[in-house]
Parts: C-alpha cells; sequence; structure tokens
C-alpha cells in the first residue's frame, strides 16, 4: 500500500510541473500577442496622422500632397508599447531596433516619394525569441497596408 501511495504522489507532482509549465508557456505566448497587436494599433494611429499630415496644406502645418518633413513628434517616437521610427524604404529584417538617437524621426525635405514607412518594435521578444517584436506600416496617400516582421 505504500508503494503506491508514493507512486500517486509522485505522479501527480509530475502532472502538476507539466501544467505548470504549459501555464507558463501560454502566459508568454499571449504577452508576445499581445505586444504586436499593441504596436500594430500605434502603427495604425502614427499611419492616420501621416496621412492628414499629406493632406493638410502647408499653411495649416501640412505636407500639401507629400509627405516631405513629415516627422513623428516626441511622444510618437517611443511609449509603454515599443518604439517607432520612420524610413522612406521598407525596413526589413528583424533586426535590433534603431538607436534612440538616430535621425529616423523625419522624412527629408528633399522626399519625392509617394509612401513611407513606420517601424515599430515592441518590448517583448517575438517569434524568433531573439529579437524584439516588429512590424511596420506602408502609408501612401490613400491606402496603409501592415506587415509583421517578427
Amino acid at each position: 500500500m505504500g508503494q503506491q501511495q508514493l507512486l500517486l504522489i509522485v505522479l501527480g507532482i509530475i502532472i502538476v510541473g507539466i501544467a505548470i509549465a504549459v501555464g507558463v508557456n501560454m502566459f508568454q505566448q499571449s504577452a508576445v500577442d499581445s505586444n504586436r497587436q499593441n504596436v500594430i494599433s500605434d502603427l495604425s494611429n502614427l499611419g492616420a496622422k501621416a496621412q492628414r499630415y499629406y493632406r493638410t496644406p502647408t499653411e495649416l502645418g501640412g505636407g500639401a500632397q507629400t509627405f516631405a518633413r513629415f516627422k513623428l513628434g516626441r511622444l510618437d517616437t517611443a511609449n509603454a508599447n515599443g518604439s517607432y521610427r520612420v524610413f522612406t524604404s521598407a525596413p526589413t529584417g528583424a533586426d535590433d531596433e534603431p538607436a534612440p538617437t538616430t535621425t529616423n524621426t523625419e522624412v527629408a525635405t528633399t522626399f519625392t516619394g509617394d509612401t513611407v514607412y513606420i517601424a515599430g518594435w515592441g518590448n517583448e521578444k517575438g517569434d524568433d525569441a531573439n529579437y524584439p517584436v516588429k512590424a511596420y506600416i506602408a502609408i501612401s496617400s490613400s491606402t496603409m497596408q501592415t506587415s509583421i516582421e517578427n
């Protein structure tokens, strides 16, 4: 009778250990997914801001049908979800986020393209577990297209 009880206790400990491991893994994945969705939401808001700039006349502080001189405000470059930078070509790869001191917060005055990109890096490690969550949004005068990098 003693061996059966010992076996049941060991079996119970193993089952509880597996349940805890699965719960921790599910919690971590949920945190990554949540952070990714929050970054994408912020990118959509920043994309709307870029389109508003594009459509606003220069007399009212806008771009007058151009993205030249569009910039992210000081409060737009980082928040609790992650950090954000503007690019004139599509950012590729799930690489590390650029340093906060880089100048990727403003589009050059000579920019003549019709699409700008805003990339966002989250606070959680992405699917590859090496680099943070990363997504970017391509913004034109009338459309926005989101891409997930990590």
